[in-house]
C-alpha cells in the first residue's frame, strides 16, 4: 500500500507521461510519412524525450538537490535546433541544416543520458 506522500508525486508523473504520450501522439498522427525524413521532426522529437526526462526530474521529490540536469548543454541544443527549425527563412543548406539538426539532438540526446545516470545512481546510494 503506498504512502500518501507519494502518491501525490506519481499522479503528477503519470499525468505528466500522459501528456508526452499525447503530444507524440499528435505528432506521429498529424504528420506524413515524408516529413518523418526532416531534421526538423527529428528536433521535434528529441526534444519531446528530453521534455519527459526534464519532467521526471522535476516530479520526483527525492531528487530534488541530488540531480539537475546540464543546461548549458541544453542550451546549446536550443542553438543547434534554431538553424534547422528556421533553415528555410534563412536560406540554409540542407546539409548544414541537417548538421544543426544533428547538433540539436546530440546534446538533448547526452543531456537526457547525463541526468538519466545522476537518478541511478541517486537510487543505488539511497537503497
Amino acid at each position: 500500500m503506498p504512502n500518501s506522500k507519494s502518491s501525490p508525486s506519481r499522479r503528477w508523473t503519470v499525468i505528466a507521461a500522459g501528456l508526452l504520450i499525447a503530444a507524440l501522439t499528435l505528432v506521429v498522427t498529424y504528420t506524413n510519412r515524408s516529413a518523418f525524413l526532416s531534421p526538423l521532426a527529428v528536433v521535434v522529437i528529441s526534444a519531446i524525450g528530453l521534455a519527459a526526462v526534464l519532467l521526471q526530474l522535476r516530479f520526483r521529490r527525492d531528487l530534488t538537490n541530488a540531480v539537475h540536469a546540464p543546461v548549458w548543454l541544453n542550451v546549446l541544443g536550443v542553438l543547434f535546433a534554431l538553424p534547422a527549425l528556421f533553415a528555410d527563412f534563412l536560406r540554409l543548406g540542407s546539409q548544414f541544416s541537417e548538421l544543426m539538426a544533428l547538433g540539436a539532438v546530440g546534446c538533448f540526446g547526452i543531456s537526457s543520458v547525463i541526468v538519466l545516470d545522476a537518478i541511478r545512481k541517486h537510487r543505488t546510494v539511497s537503497k
